[in-house]
């Protein structure tokens, strides 16, 4: 989610993950933290509840550091 999404989409979202939570592995990939989902759902509820099942028996893995993707772009931004 780059961008906040609308209420049904939020809500279609978290029926796609209920329905087959248990049943099969996710990988999701985020630049957004858990503390940020409310926002970007725009309803904590909602967030609290994708969240829980998300991150039930799950691995976080957390990278910090420049962007691999830009690592050779540099001369777009000129960066040195």
């Amino acid at each position: 989610m780059l961008f906040p999404i609308e209420k049904e989409q939020a809500v279609n979202f978290f029926n796609f993950i209920n329905q087959l939570f248990e049943q099969t592995a996710f990988i999701i990939t985020t630049n957004k933290s858990p503390k940020e989902w409310a926002k970007m759902l725009d309803d904590e509820v909602l967030a609290t509840a994708l969240l829980d099942r998300l991150l039930y028996r799950c691995e976080v893995i957390n990278l910090e550091g420049k962007s691999y993707r830009m690592k050779n772009r540099k001369t777009i931004f000129n960066e040195n």
